[in-house]
Order: structure tokens, then sequence, then C-alpha cells
């Protein structure tokens, strides 16, 4: 009957979603970054290095510094949708999938800038002298709409704290095939899953600080170690790297293979899978980061801006770029999502690269779901902040990390695409209404910049009386 039931919605969920990526949202995601890239003068590109230098800084006052807060959106962005998301992309879309991603990324590191120095401009003091915002304190102050931010924040929640933890704690659950032959009949999804949802207890129940603590631990060890990883494979392999290349690059434009099977073939594209399964891994416009955004100390909302777009960069270019190289030039074409890339490894390492990206999906995952449960919180506390309101909720996301590894690939997959494109709607709308505001930060940023100064926000400087951090 469980079965049935997850087929039908993996059937619908599916039909609903392609729906909406084809007709509404590529085009909005495309067409939101490349306005501003043109508005903010290709901010992504011309102030890189000052992005990579405000990483490095100490927090201003109170919260979390900085790299903390990077860490934390980080942590949610390098998940599995890193390693089996273009996995998935690559084997369903073809290698061309890889250079719409790149696209993706590049265009869409514009819309994070934006997005992520307007959570900061709007962040609000919390009750743990810490700060908090995103897209829903932005769209109730900014845009005076607090239902359109409740139900941004029911998106998000949904997305986050039930779809994405799901499909996180599922990969996990998935990479331990090799070792379980048996594993959906056995008992080992349960155990998984209990032991998930306790490791995510005793963190979650800790605090942002703790959290942005943890991730600031993980993510840049895992990333390193598995980013060397494709380095040694695709040296091994550099014979086969020319052909690699001009395959991503010819199958992105064959657009007999994109376009010749009518809508259908459209949806299953490489353009498509790799519009999708990029949102997924790097969130770039969709309100996500934003939250984590808006927890960092600094002197300026520009600052945080540019180190989230950077995490667009940390996300795609480095270690989305690393599976697909893992991918393409293993000389492996066998296998789906994390068996593939599992094949792809053992090809070139031995069992221990299996090993390797078991504890790597684990670790990836795991700090996903943490991280995923900081932004689920922040909206929990916009809709209504209250001690029991929040026990509960933090119950219920336990209680959905420990289903997830239960869930079926498509139905997981499906869930998470669908929700995350309810939310990436509503935020690019209000970005395209505030973006303005943003700018003008830009400019007396860039403007302090050139007199020699240390940026410091005042909000009446751009002509803003609406936020409570920056009188």
């Amino acid at each position: 009957m469980m079965e049935k039931f997850m087929e039908a919605f993996a059937n619908i969920s599916g039909n609903i979603g392609n729906f909406i990526y084809t007709w509404i949202l590529a085009g909005l995601l495309i067409a939101t970054g490349i306005y501003f890239t043109i508005r903010t003068g290709f901010v992504q590109i011309k102030l890189l290095p000052e992005a990579i230098k405000v990483i490095m800084e100490k927090k201003h006052n109170s919260g979390i510094s900085s790299f903390q807060a990077l860490m934390i959106s980080t942590a949610s962005r390098v998940g599995t949708g890193n390693i089996v998301g273009v996995a998935l992309a690559i084997g369903t879309g073809g290698p061309g999938a890889v250079f719409w991603m790149w696209i993706l990324a590049i265009i869409g590191s514009a819309s994070a800038f934006i997005e992520s120095t307007l959570a900061q401009i709007y962040k609000i003091k919390d009750k743990e002298d810490g700060f908090r915002g995103g897209p829903a304190y932005y769209i109730q102050t900014a845009l005076k709409s607090r239902p359109l931010g409740i139900l941004f924040s029911i998106f998000l929640i949904a997305c986050f704290a039930y779809g994405f933890n799901a499909l996180q704690a599922f990969n996990i659950g998935d990479s331990l095939r090799y070792y379980f032959p048996n594993y959906s009949n056995s008992i080992a999804p349960i155990v998984l899953g209990l032991v998930l949802a306790i490791l995510t207890g005793i963190t979650i129940y800790g605090g942002v600080k703790r959290i942005g603590f943890i991730t600031s631990g993980i993510v840049p060890i895992m990333a390193i170690a598995y980013i060397g990883l494709g380095f040694f494979i695709t040296i091994k392999n550099i014979n086969l790297l020319p052909d690699v290349i001009k395959s991503i690059f010819t199958e992105a434009f064959n657009f007999k293979a994109i376009f010749g099977g009518g809508v259908g073939a459209f949806t299953s594209s490489c353009v498509m899978q790799g519009i999708k399964r990029g949102l997924f891994s790097n969130e770039a416009g969709m309100g996500s980061a934003p939250n984590a955004a808006a927890t960092a100390d600094v002197s300026h909302p520009v600052k945080q801006g540019l180190v989230q777009m950077f995490s667009v960069f940390i996300d795609t270019i480095f270690i989305c770029s690393t599976t697909a190289m893992i991918l393409l030039c293993s000389g492996v074409s066998e296998g789906t999502g994390i068996g593939f890339v599992q094949n792809a490894v053992k090809a070139n390492v031995g069992e221990i690269g299996i090993h390797f990206i078991s504890i790597a999906i684990f670790l990836f995952a795991f700090s996903s779901l943490i991280g995923n449960y900081c932004y689920a919180e922040a909206n929990v506390k916009f809709i209504k902040d209250n001690k029991v309101v929040l026990n509960i909720f933090r119950a219920t996301c336990l209680i959905m990390i420990f289903l997830g590894t239960q869930m079926s690939l498509s139905a997981a997959w499906n869930l998470a695409d669908l929700l995350m494109a309810g939310m990436a709607i509503i935020n690019i709308i209000a970005i395209l209404l505030l973006g303005g505001i943003s700018i003008r930060c830009l400019k007396d940023y860039i403007k302090q910049k050139k007199e020699g100064k240390e940026p410091v926000f005042k909000a009446k400087d751009i002509g803003l009386s609406d936020t409570e951090c920056w009188k």
C-alpha cells in the first residue's frame, strides 16, 4: 500500500514540478540573474577578490562571524545535491547539463548577492543576543506584506525542514546499499533514521552558535578532501579531459537533442536538468541562504552579500564540477545516483573510494540537515516566536529525518523540487521589487572603499528608516 502511494505521489509531483520548472521558474531564474548581473555591474566578477577578503574578517560585535554564516549556508548548499544531484543530472540530461549548472551559478550569484544583502539590511535582534532574518523579514518590512512573508516561511519550512531533510536522509541511506544489498527490506533504514535523528537533535538544541561551530569544522575539511579526490581522478585520466570538456560544451548546445522530442524531451534535457539540479545545489535566488546571511555580524550588509555570493562559486564551480569530472573522466557509465558515483570512484581508486564517498555523503548530508534546520527555525520564529511551538517543530523535523531514510528515490527528489520551486518564485518576485535597495547599499559600500574608509553602514545614508539594526 505504501509503495503504491509513493509511486502515485512521485508521478503527480513530478508532472507538476516539470511544468513549473519548464514554463515558469527556468525563465525567471535566468532573467533575474542576468538583470542583477547588469544592474550591479557584474558584481560577481568585479568584487570576487573583495568577497574572499571579507570572509576572513572577525565578527563586528555580537552574533556569529561572517565565516561561520558562510559555513552555515555552505553546509546547506554543499550536500548530497553536489554528488547525487550532479550524477542524476548527467545521467538524465547528459554532459551538457554541467554547462547549464555553471551558467546558472555565474549569473545566479548576482541574485544571491542581492537577496543576502537585503537579509542583512532587514535583520532583527533575537532573544539570544544574535540576529535572524531572511526573505520573510524583508518581505514583511520592505514590501509591507506579512501574509506574503508567512506564505514564504511556510514554503521554506516545508521545503527545508521536511522536503530537503527527508531527501538528505534518503541519500545517506542510499549510499549504504553497497554494504547492505537487501537494505530496503532490512532493519538498516530504521537504525539509520534513529541515529540521524539523535545526532541532529543534539546539534539543533544547541542553537545557531553550535550549528555554526560544527559546520565550520565539517564543511571545509570534507570539501577540500572531496576536491582533492576529484583532482586525483582527473589527473589520472588526463588523456580523457579534452573529450570531456568538448562533450560538456557540444552537448549543452545540441538543440536537436534538446528540442527534437518536444516538451516531454525538454523536461529531461540537459538544460532543465542543469537548472533543476543547479538550483537544488547552489540555491541562488531561492531565498534560503539569506536566512544564514542575516545571522552574521558585519559592519556593512554588502560584506555578507559578497560572502554569500562566493558561496555559490564554492558549491557549483568547485564541488559540483568535482563530481562532474569524477564521473566524466572515470570511463564508467554504469549506475544511477549514488551508485554511479561509487562505481566511478571505485574504478579509479579501488574499494577505498567507495568508503570515502559513503563518508562524504554522510558528512555532507549531516551538515545539510543542520544547516537546513537553521533556515527553517528562523522562519518558524517569524510566524510565531514561542518556545513551545519551536520545540514541537524540532520534534517534527527529527521525525521527518527518520522517515526520510525509508522514502523512494523519485518521491524524495520530486517533493524537494516542488517545494523548492514554490519558495523560489515568491523570493524572486520579492527581490525584483526590492533589488534597488541592495544596489544603493552596494554603491554606498564602493563609495566608502574609494574614500579609503572601512565601510560602515547607516540606513539613513541610502534613504532607509525601517531597519532595526542599522540606525
